[in-house]
């Protein structure tokens, strides 16, 4: 089950849900003020670490590697 991510538009309480991907839009109560609250857009960041130890962008997570690649296969980008 997802973690969801939640602002009261209220009182400003940031707060996490885990609920079923089939309530990803519904609204949360807020664990302070009880009021309905919309869920927030979650943001991550995905890397990953070569053999010799150095971080490298995962390709397809927002990185610049693929940019200007003329590869057309991702495995065989390098950074």
């Amino acid at each position: 089950m997802p973690i969801y991510e939640y602002i009261c538009t209220e009182c400003g309480c940031k707060f996490e849900q885990l609920r079923p991907l089939s309530q990803a839009n519904n609204t949360a109560n807020c664990p302070k003020c009880k009021k309905p609250s919309r869920p927030k857009m979650s943001t991550f960041a995905a890397f990953s670490v070569s053999a010799s130890g150095i971080p490298k962008t995962i390709a397809g997570t927002g990185g610049s590697s693929c940019s200007s690649c003329s590869s057309g296969n991702c495995s065989t980008c390098a950074s």
